[in-house]
């Protein structure tokens, strides 16, 4: 009880936020999950906020974004995840081993540390924040390392939700499977995804997701692999052995996926998930807002700097041409 009593506030206050941004969604033509992550945006680099909100927010970040993916399962048919097929799971694999090579390669290039190109590679390959959590522990990265990446890696991904629909509308007139393919194969958060997808149009956000959640998957491999290069890498065999537990939400979203195509839903349970995941949604990706550090990244200097631009330039030239050979 007291672990909820003090994720109430952080909680609350996300809330507001996202009841503020769908109010403003209704007054003007941009969707509630771009101004959720403005406003947290401006929120958290402005106002110093008290430490009771942080329990709240990092809940809402993941818990209540967890939620809202697995509830989004009764709003996509499995007819819709076949339109993906062998093409978007070969983009999607294509896509991340070149990314984490990439990353790697032009890290060591610019001297930084072994730890933190390898957290840098599967933040951005996989998924962000949860992917350089589930990897520091592996590798034996440290705090200062892991909270680094995190950073730059959020900061990426809030950077190109806004710009990858852009390039989307001029490449491909925002035609759902290109532009969900652009989105869901190089954003680097699942809530990253669901907000730039949501800037398009319910469609790309819905097939946006589903790329983004085939990345997920990968995630257990992706942790062994950095692990054993690390090992191989330095020879040492103390580095620790991790349990990398499967996403639950991505097993919830597949469950509930197959009851919406089976028929199993009604139609009243499939409109209340689909209405409280875009509520837990607009409300996780204000908390994200409120975590991202806008001075800590300008403190980093130049280096980092062309390290970030590198790898999102990286990703969206690779991404493109992928789409251009396989669609």
């Amino acid at each position: 009880m007291g672990s909820i009593y003090k994720a109430i506030p952080g909680v609350v206050l996300c809330l507001i936020i996202a009841l503020t941004s769908e109010t403003l969604s209704y007054l003007l033509p941009v969707g509630a999950a771009t101004f959720s992550i403005i406003i947290g945006l401006i929120v958290g680099n402005t106002v110093h906020l008290k430490s009771y909100f942080e329990g709240g927010r990092k809940f809402a970040e993941s818990k209540l974004l967890e939620v809202s993916i697995f509830l989004l399962g009764a709003t996509i048919s499995i007819q819709m995840i076949s339109l993906l097929g062998l093409k978007g799971i070969l983009l999607i694999v294509t896509q991340m081993c070149l990314v984490i090579i990439f990353t790697i390669w032009f890290g060591e290039k610019l001297g930084f540390g072994l730890n933190f190109s390898y957290l840098m590679a599967s933040g951005n390959a996989v998924c962000g924040s949860s992917a350089i959590g589930a990897t520091a522990p592996a590798i034996q990265a440290t705090q200062e390392e892991k909270g680094l990446a995190v950073t730059l890696v959020n900061m990426m991904g809030t950077v190109l939700m806004f710009i990858l629909p852009l390039i989307a509308s001029v490449l491909y007139h925002s035609e759902t499977l290109p532009t969900s393919a652009l989105i869901g194969s190089t954003l680097q958060s699942v809530g990253q995804v669901v907000a730039s997808g949501s800037l398009v149009n319910d469609e790309v956000k819905n097939y946006a997701t589903l790329f983004k959640l085939i990345r997920v998957v990968f995630l257990v491999f992706v942790v062994f692999s950095l692990s054993t290069i690390k090992r191989r890498h330095i020879a040492e065999e103390s580095i620790e052995k991790v349990k990398i537990q499967f996403p639950w939400y991505v097993i919830g979203f597949v469950i509930l996926c197959v009851f919406y195509s089976l028929g199993l839903l009604p139609s009243w349970a499939a409109n209340f998930s689909n209405k409280t995941s875009h509520l837990f949604e607009i409300i996780a990706l204000a908390a994200i807002g409120l975590n991202v550090n806008l001075k800590m990244i300008i403190k980093q200097g130049k280096s980092l700097s062309l390290y970030a631009l590198s790898i999102v330039g990286f990703q969206i030239i690779i991404a493109i041409l992928l789409i251009q050979v396989i669609y």
